[in-house]
C-alpha cells in the first residue's frame, strides 16, 4: 500500500517518519509541495495512493471522488483545521476520515504572544532596520500590562493564548458563541463585537468557518481603538485583508503580525507588504520539532488504524 503525504511540517521531517511506514511495509510518498498541491494535481495523482496524509490541500467533494475512484481507502488531516476538507464528502463516499484535534494550543500561542510582544515593542521592525540600513531605531513601544486583549476563539489554542496574555499581566476579553468559564483563567466574555472600542489588541485564534469568514470586514474599524494592533494565528480570511489594508493606511490600526492570509504564500503584489510595522508569518505557528513529531506520529498511527495495518 502507499500514502501520500502532503503537509508541509511534516514533510520537513519525513525521513525521520519513513521506518515507520517501512515497518508496516507501506510505501510512503512525500510530495513536492511549498504549501499545498492544486485540486487539478490531486485529481490526478491521488487514485493511485490507498491513504493521503492532508495539509492544508483542497480536499473537496470532486478531489475525494476521484481518489475513492482509485485505490483511495482513508484520509487524516494533519492538524486540527478542517476547513479546507469536505468531510461530508467523505462520509457520502464512506472513506474513513479524520483530523488530529487539540494537538497545537501552546505552540500557536506562543506565537501569538511572541507577535504580541513584537507590535508592542517593534522588535522585529527594529531588527530589520538595523540589518538592512545599518539603522540604529529607538521607537517607543507600549507596556503590555494593564492593556486589554480582545481574545477571538477560546477553544485549545485561545485558552493557551489567555495563559500567556495574563502571565503578562494584560486584560482579556474573550469572543467565542461557545466560551466555558476556565479554572484559573480570569477571562470575562463578550459577544463579538461588542466592547471592542476597549481593545489595544485583537488576537485571533478562532477556526474558519461560515460564521467568522470575514468577521474582521471594513464595519468593524469604526468600532476600534485607534492604534489598536492585530494578530492573527488562525486562519487567513477571519480577517477582509482589505479591510485590514484601510485601517493601515489611515493610521487608525498601528500594526498586523499575520501567520496567515487570505492566499498563500504571501503574492509579492499584496499590499500588506509595505507597511513596515507589520510582522508575516508562513503559516507555521505550529511548526516545532516536538510538535510535528508528536502529531506525525499521531497521523500515521490513525492512518494505520484506518488500514488495518499492525
Amino acid at each position: 500500500m502507499r500514502v501520500l503525504v502532503t503537509c508541509p511540517p511534516m514533510l520537513g521531517m519525513i525521513d525521520e517518519f519513513r521506518p515507520v511506514f517501512a515497518a508496516s511495509n507501506i510505501e510512503v510518498v512525500a510530495a513536492d509541495v511549498v504549501q499545498i498541491m492544486s485540486e487539478a494535481e490531486l485529481i490526478e495523482t491521488l487514485p493511485s495512493f490507498d491513504g493521503w496524509i492532508i495539509g492544508d490541500d483542497p480536499a473537496t467533494a470532486e478531489v475525494l471522488e476521484a481518489g475513492v475512484a482509485g485505490q483511495l481507502k482513508a484520509i487524516v488531516k494533519w492538524g486540527v483545521g478542517v476547513d479546507n476538507v469536505d468531510f461530508d464528502a467523505a462520509k457520502r463516499l464512506r472513506l474513513p476520515a479524520i483530523n488530529t484535534p487539540g494537538v497545537f494550543g501552546r505552540e500557536v500561542a506562543d506565537v501569538a504572544m511572541n507577535y504580541v510582544g513584537s507590535l508592542a515593542r517593534e522588535t522585529t521592525r527594529i531588527d530589520r532596520e538595523i540589518r538592512a540600513k545599518n539603522a540604529w531605531p529607538k521607537p517607543s513601544g507600549i507596556s503590555l500590562a494593564d492593556k486589554t486583549v480582545a481574545l477571538v476563539g477560546f477553544g485549545d489554542i485561545g485558552r493557551q493564548t489567555a495563559k500567556r496574555l495574563l502571565a503578562a499581566d494584560m486584560k482579556v476579553v474573550a469572543y467565542d458563541p461557545f466560551f466555558r468559564e476556565e479554572d484559573g483563567l480570569e477571562v470575562t466574555h463578550q459577544t463579538w463585537p461588542e466592547g471592542l472600542g476597549a481593545a489595544d489588541f485583537i488576537v485571533f485564534t478562532a477556526p474558519l468557518n461560515p460564521s467568522t469568514h470575514h468577521m474582521f470586514d471594513k464595519s468593524i474599524l469604526p468600532l476600534l481603538k485607534r492604534d489598536v494592533r492585530i494578530v492573527n494565528v488562525g486562519r487567513g480570511p477571519l480577517i477582509q485583508e482589505v479591510a485590514l489594508i484601510e485601517g493601515l493606511a489611515s493610521g487608525l490600526i498601528h500594526s498586523a503580525a499575520l501567520d496567515v492570509f487570505e492566499v498563500e504564500p504571501l503574492v509579492a503584489t499584496n499590499e500588506l507588504r509595505r507597511f513596515d510595522k507589520c510582522v508575516f508569518g508562513s503559516h507555521n505557528g505550529s511548526n516545532t520539532r516536538d510538535a510535528v513529531r508528536r502529531v506525525s506520529l499521531k497521523a500515521i498511527e490513525t492512518m494505520f488504524e484506518f488500514l488495518n495495518t499492525e
